[in-house]
């Protein structure tokens, strides 16, 4: 029997998947066999497809772990199935060597937003936070913070508060002030493929700052899944044996290795050129909202940081919606994707709901006059269900 909320997704996936314009297209929208059919066919340009398939580690995993230690200018670099777990050993691993099982990090960082309560729970760390802002804890908040911490968890950019990220110089002197109290720093970085045009700096000099950096496949480079944590060799050797003990030493992980690789060949070099239409469109999204006379409405961050960003706007999360997919079912146009109550944990009253935007190739097709368009059509949509 379907339930409900799988009609409801799958009304939704038919909707984006039929839409001509959009702006991002999702690899976890298609079906099994698109995907396997992708891969398949894809596969042989960025490995040999007569290479043994890997075997608890090496091959095509091998190479992965290689090139990304390499384009992060790390020693070396593990192979991990999700993000949460390269996160919990790295964080566990640090522990052990600095003696002290405190993370300072965000309020709304992946592991205490995201995870169950993990760090504690299964990792028996303690987490304090030198801000709740929302950004990044600053430099004085740091070096001033009263308890003391073993390692600093940045995530770059910080997902739940808008895809922020401070300036170089703000992250370079956060990173200093957590030297001076002895910690070590280890960055969170999912979407750290996105940072250097914000940052003006190649990824291995972002990456060199931290002592440790993980990095996810799925997210900016619409990979399959998978992780890597990357840092010194003693470390990585450590996080290895850690791996095992979590349960994440797979026996064959090559379709993941696989898409990871032809992320970083295909998407990784046009990022770049994602970030700079995301503020295009943020922009004419803020214009379009202003000329269809909504009572209220926000683009946070403007001008993004990143390619993503979010929107919020003063109805129930359920009209936004129905207003999201009837307009990509009637038009072929999707503008928004899914709707959540609350702006990402900033504490904004009921009522006032929020959108992740992500622009991707397709978006690249748009100009700042359509985008004006479809937020007029979209609003007609809502005027109705209001």
């Amino acid at each position: 029997m379907v339930t409900v909320d799988e009609q409801e997704r799958r009304r939704r996936l038919a909707a984006w998947r039929g839409s001509d314009r959009v702006l991002a297209r999702m690899g976890a929208d298609g079906t099994l066999g698109e995907r396997l059919a992708a891969l398949a066919a894809d596969a042989s340009s960025v490995h040999d497809p007569d290479d043994w398939t890997d075997v608890y580690g090496g091959g095509v995993v091998a190479e992965l772990e290689r090139r990304v230690a390499g384009l992060l200018g790390m020693e070396a670099a593990a192979f991990f199935p999700t993000g949460t777990m390269a996160q919990q050993v790295a964080l566990r691993c640090w522990a052990g060597r600095t003696g002290d099982t405190t993370v300072a990090l965000h309020p709304l960082s992946h592991p205490e937003l995201h995870e169950g309560g993990a760090l504690g729970a299964v990792s028996g760390l303690r987490t304090v936070h030198p801000t709740a802002a929302l950004r990044l804890p600053d430099a004085e908040e740091v070096r001033e913070f009263p308890e003391p911490f073993g390692t600093l968890m940045l995530e770059l950019p910080l997902r739940d508060a808008g895809f922020v990220l401070p300036e170089w110089e703000e992250l370079t002197a956060v990173v200093e002030a957590a030297r001076e109290r002895d910690a070590v720093v280890h960055f969170d970085g999912a979407r750290l493929w996105e940072c250097p045009t914000h940052f003006g700096r190649e990824l291995s000099e972002i990456a060199g700052l931290a002592d440790s950096v993980y990095v996810s496949f799925y997210k900016s480079l619409d990979g399959l899944s998978g992780a890597v944590l990357a840092g010194p060799s003693v470390l990585v050797e450590e996080a290895r044996v850690w791996r095992h003990r979590y349960g994440g030493q797979l026996f064959q992980q090559y379709p993941a290795a696989l898409s990871a690789l032809l992320g970083l060949e295909r998407e990784l070099p046009r990022l770049p050129s994602y970030v700079a239409h995301a503020k295009v469109v943020a922009g004419a999204l803020a214009e379009g909202f202003a000329a269809a006379g909504l009572p209220w409405f926000r683009v946070h961050p403007e001008p993004p940081h990143t390619h993503q960003f979010q929107v919020w706007l003063p109805y129930a999360a359920e009209a936004l919606d129905e207003a999201s997919v009837r307009q990509a079912e009637e038009t072929g146009v999707t503008l928004f994707r899914r709707w959540f109550a609350g702006a990402g944990g900033s504490g904004l009253p009921p009522g006032v709901s929020f959108t992740e935007v992500t622009v991707a190739g397709a978006g690249l097709e748009w100009s700042a006059g359509e985008v004006r368009e479809a937020v007029a059509g979209f609003a007609r949509y809502l005027e109705d269900l209001a």
